[in-house]
């Protein structure tokens, strides 16, 4: 039953939402069956110490210690108790969203021609959404659907006038764009390392319609429009800027996983620049970095990817930034996944030791974790290579030339990735066996390895020769 889609389910439930499913279950409007109860209660007790569940058979013989094994009954009992536990999350998540339940209880209301409490249950929704902080494509949809309410009471009581419908026209025009601009940047950006492309649709009319219309004084519809705007024009920096410079004015406007949407659309934005030979980007991309961190966006309930970790490390020593990466390296060690924490950790302080030139540190902080990641483990052994070529440590590099090729030729998973590191050691081979004096032969060892392709330390080596 372990690997049972309603086991996954439940196991994905916190402490209290056990609690409250439990109570969900007991309660004779959504559920009238006492073995579904004593099914869930049966498997609350694998939930709550972390044990494997067990087969179906001692399932079943716990919910019906009398009666012989039947499969199809089994499956049939679990198929409700997944369907009951989907609507409690559903449910849940309806009433945690006040606006959507005011605006379902306006409806309902107003079917029932209960106009006055319509009237009041009005004035409840417009003052919740004022006042929730956020005003992004969800705000304006909101919005949207409430004067439409407001229109369809009026239009009942025979009292529309030019307000109501020049309020809905105008609020739809709002959720239309910042929703359009919105989808416009996320599938640009999809279209940009995959090989689909997506029909656009209204999106020229869009665009168009949001310059001339003043659309672009709201915030959310400036932001995806310069957002989709540097997407497209990515040689004009204007757009960009506009973007960055709203983005972190108006950040407290979206709600944070949407705004680490953004920073990650700007930040990859920032790398593809980069990488087709344009560092004025740079900064931008630490500023990123560094407010998307300070604010919180990156982590995800406490815990920060390993990725963005060592992402983030990189753009500081880029930036030459030491003392932040230094801060940023110790105070994010205890946000990482358990498993990876000291290696990854350790890793990233060896690499900010060798970007000081402090290799008598670094080499040691390499030694220090087991390395579970085998990109993370590639990555140090690269690492320890260019450290012990910055001492002269030549007969230590090459015994690690040959343990490190040998341990390439052994991971056959490793795809690209194998070549890349293969034409790193070969050309740190090359490296040493080229005279130093030979002005010829080290311009050509500069050519091969400049137009050499996979490799990801074609910089340093250049820089070596």
């Amino acid at each position: 039953m372990e690997k049972s889609r309603l086991v996954q389910l439940l196991r994905s439930l916190s402490g209290p939402e056990i609690r409250d499913f439990r109570r969900y279950l007991k309660s004779p409007f959504f559920n009238r069956r006492a073995e579904v109860v004593s099914l869930f209660d049966w498997l609350a007790k694998y939930l709550k110490n972390g044990k494997e569940v067990p087969e179906k058979e001692v399932a079943y013989a716990a919910v019906f210690p009398t009666d012989p094994f039947d499969d199809h009954r089994l499956r049939m009992l679990m198929s409700q108790l997944f369907q009951l536990a989907g609507q409690f999350l559903a449910v849940q998540d309806f009433l945690a969203d006040e606006p959507q339940t005011l605006l379902r209880l306006g409806q309902g209301l107003r079917k029932r021609k209960l106009s006055n409490h319509v009237t009041q249950t009005a004035s409840d929704l417009a003052q919740k959404l004022e006042a929730q902080p956020y005003r992004n494509a969800d705000f304006y949809q909101n919005k949207y659907l409430a004067s439409l309410e407001n229109y369809r009471n009026a239009f009942d009581a025979k009292a529309v006038d030019s307000s109501h419908l020049a309020h809905l026209s105008s609020e739809l025009d709002t959720s239309f764009l910042a929703q359009k601009l919105w989808q416009a940047c996320l599938l640009h950006s999809h279209e940009a390392v995959s090989n689909t492309s997506y029909d656009s649709g209204l999106l020229a009319e869009a665009l168009l319609f949001a310059e001339r219309s003043g659309a672009l004084e709201t915030p959310v519809v400036a932001i995806y429009y310069h957002c989709y705007r540097a997407l497209t024009n990515p040689d004009s920096s204007q757009y960009f800027q506009t973007f960055k410079s709203l983005v972190l004015a108006h950040g407290r406007l979206f709600p944070a996983e949407e705004m680490r949407d953004l920073y990650i659309l700007a930040i990859n934005f920032c790398i593809r620049r980069y990488n087709a030979g344009n560092q004025e980007y740079l900064r931008d991309q630490f500023d990123f970095y560094k407010d998307g961190l300070r604010q919180g966006y990156f982590t995800t309930e406490g815990e920060l990817s390993r990725y963005t970790y060592q992402n983030a490390v990189t753009s500081g020593l880029v930036m030459r930034e030491f003392d932040w990466v230094e801060h940023f390296i110790n105070e994010y060690r205890d946000k990482l996944a358990g498993p990876y924490r000291e290696s990854v950790f350790s890793f990233n302080l060896a690499r900010l030791a060798y970007e000081k030139k402090q290799y008598d540190k670094a080499l040691p902080l390499l030694q220090l974790a087991e390395y579970k990641d085998l990109l993370l483990n590639l990555a140090a052994k690269t690492l320890q290579l260019k450290i012990y070529f910055e001492l002269d440590e030549f007969d230590l590099l090459e015994a690690h030339l040959s343990a490190f090729k040998t341990f390439l030729l052994r991971k056959k998973e490793l795809g690209y990735h194998r070549e890349n590191y293969l034409n790193t050691i070969q050309f740190t081979r090359k490296l040493l066996e080229t005279n130093p004096f030979d002005k010829e032969a080290r311009a050509a060892l500069r050519e091969e390895i400049a137009a050499a392709k996979s490799l990801g330390e074609k910089e340093w080596l250049l820089g070596e020769v």
